[in-house]
């Protein structure tokens, strides 16, 4: 009797969890990716987003399994209870937060760095030398020096972390990681502006200085961080006794694609002695255009930038990246290896520098591999061409919107985010409650799902455009349901009670 791909191998005593049929494994294998690959061809005919049943839950609720189970028959309830029911930020119609949509040669990269499990804190083996090309290319396209340093992360979040750490210990008074922040002198404080992402403050928390150290700057009618405004707010704390040591400028806010003065905020800070770093999430890569390389090329003169792969150049999550000017500040932060992580100049103990001496993690996944496979599969240029086409579709948006007598424009479209709402005759929180299910319904529907936020205090759609299989009638799809949802919700009676109630 033959024996299933997920059996011990025989002769083995169980030792081993390799398959006994090498063979039936990679026809299992084959038939798990050929059903994930079939989801992808035919994205368009699925609807976007689908929750999850419970009955689907309750299987996912289910306790510790004990006994093997053969892997066709995992396969088979991966097809039935995962597969169908993702984010939906790979359908062509997912316009919600900014999820980039991934890509084949990505995912390929993916399954192969799982085959090959590295660790990439360190030591001398090609997953490192794959990270440092990868580091080397986000070089080339912020012009940063060969001298900076720089590493893989999970995504934008972990990079501000990691660059605030580094500009920390370089701007403060004393040996931080030695005595710890309550032995500042003074009080270390930093600025970014009021639309500046979730993860700066989040970042000011876990690395000690504290909320309130974080000074959130006015923007303005543009939604950019006021310059005037930080100028004033820096003198403000000299005078009062704090430590100024960075400031956080946006390139691309979350909310409305704003970016900031760079290269005024990197004259500022040069002259106040302040670190630079930029969020440049998913805005930054646009540096990658004609149309946006003039305002982004100050992201050069900062002195640190995190950003994410996983946005507007289509690797799969998780893949975000740090780059550090000052390589020494950027170890200094960070480097602590004990006598078992000793280096060697000989044998796999080698490879230095490791990354391990640049970031919080010694275990570290090969993330690279999938950015490599990303980025030589398609090339720089053609992917930088998804981001201008993105961006002509949120002008074209945008556009369309301003000429709809039921639609309002909240914000200019500066990137590749377009909030916009339905407008009717309405009060104020009634008004915010019918875009707010407007929504719902598009997502629960599967027609489209795009996100919400508030532009002004006022509930607005908010669509974000880093996908590069979207296409302009979907657009028109999009805006076509908005405007027919809208108009069905404020026509019937107690309309908004009947569509939160479902």
């Amino acid at each position: 009797m033959s024996r299933g791909a997920g059996d011990a191998e025989p002769g083995r005593g169980g030792d081993s969890l390799d398959p006994a049929d090498w063979d039936a494994l990679k026809r299992s294998f084959h038939a798990a990716i050929d059903q994930a690959i079939d989801q992808l061809r035919d994205i368009r005919e699925q609807p976007v987003w689908r929750p999850t049943p419970e009955a689907v839950k309750a299987r996912l609720s289910s306790a510790l399994p004990r006994r093997p189970e053969a892997l066709d028959a995992v396969i088979r309830r991966f097809a039935e209870d995962i597969l169908p029911y993702g984010t939906g930020n790979i359908h062509p119609r997912f316009f919600g937060w900014v999820h980039g949509s991934g890509t084949l040669a990505g995912a390929l990269g993916e399954a192969l760095a799982g085959l090959m499990n590295c660790n990439v804190g360190g030591r001398d083996h090609v997953a490192v030398h794959v990270e440092r090309q990868v580091i080397g290319w986000c070089r080339e396209i912020f012009a940063y020096p060969a001298t900076s340093s720089g590493l893989l992360t999970s995504g934008t979040s972990m990079g501000t972390i990691i660059a605030l750490a580094a500009a920390r210990d370089a701007r403060a008074e004393i040996d931080v990681r030695q005595h710890g922040m309550a032995a500042a002198p003074r009080r270390l404080v930093g600025y970014a502006s009021s639309e500046a992402h979730s993860c700066v403050a989040k970042a000011f928390d876990l690395l000690g200085f504290g909320r309130d150290a974080l000074r959130l700057v006015p923007v303005d009618a543009d939604f950019r961080l006021s310059l005037p405004r930080l100028a004033e707010m820096i003198a403000a704390d000299r005078a009062l006794g704090f430590h100024p040591i960075v400031v956080v400028a946006s390139a691309g806010t979350v909310n409305t694609g704003a970016i900031d003065d760079l290269a005024g905020i990197a004259a500022l800070c040069r002259a106040e002695g302040l670190w630079l770093h930029v969020d440049a999430a998913f805005g930054g890569l646009a540096v990658l255009t004609p149309e946006f390389a003039p305002r982004l090329g100050a992201v050069a003169e900062a002195d640190s930038i995190a950003f994410d792969f996983h946005k507007w150049l289509q690797v799969p999550y998780d893949a975000g990246a740090v780059l550090v000017k000052d390589a020494g500040a950027h170890r200094a932060a960070f480097a602590d290896r004990r006598d078992y992580l000793a280096p060697a100049k000989r044998g796999l103990a080698g490879g230095e520098p490791w990354f391990c001496d640049y970031g919080p993690e010694l275990s570290r996944g090969f993330r690279a591999l999938k950015v490599w496979f990303t980025i030589k599969t398609h090339g720089i240029d053609r992917l930088a061409e998804v981001i201008a086409r993105n961006c002509r579709q949120a002008r074209r948006l945008g556009r369309l919107v301003a000429e709809r007598r039921e639609l309002e424009l909240l914000a200019p479209v500066s990137l590749n985010i377009v909030c916009f709402r339905f407008a009717a005759a309405l009060d104020a929180a009634a008004l915010d409650r019918l875009n707010e299910a407007i929504v719902a319904e598009l997502q629960l529907s599967g027609i489209a799902a795009p996100s919400t936020t508030k532009i002004g205090g006022r509930a607005a759609i908010r669509v974000a455009l880093t996908n590069h299989r979207t296409r302009d009638e979907d657009l028109d799809l999009l805006l076509s349901e908005v405007r027919r949802l809208g108009r069905e919700f404020t026509s019937a009676p107690a309309p908004l009670l009947a569509v939160d109630g479902r």
